[in-house]
């Protein structure tokens, strides 16, 4: 669903479809994503369409960020110890 999103606004039945899922697994999934801060949504009519949010991803990327550096030093101080046993 994240992926179909990030090509633009789409409706629920949509974004279901090519999933081969029912619209109350769709629209659970989806009120997840929203609760999370990942999707937002605006309803006309019956219609119901998410997007993406547009700072959806700053919180993961700097999640993951602190986990690159994290491990960059681990593994600097890993090949120190190894140079050492030279």
């Amino acid at each position: 669903m994240i992926d179909q999103l990030s090509r633009g606004p789409a409706s629920v039945s949509e974004l279901a479809r090519p999933l081969g899922i029912a619209l109350p697994s769709a629209l659970k999934h989806l009120s997840v994503l929203e609760a999370g801060g990942i999707v937002r949504s605006d309803k006309v009519g019956r219609i119901r369409t998410y997007r993406i949010a547009p700072d959806a991803f700053g919180g993961i990327e700097a999640w993951v960020a602190a986990r690159k550096a994290q491990w960059n030093r681990q593994l600097d101080r890993l090949a120190d110890y190894l140079d050492g046993e030279e």
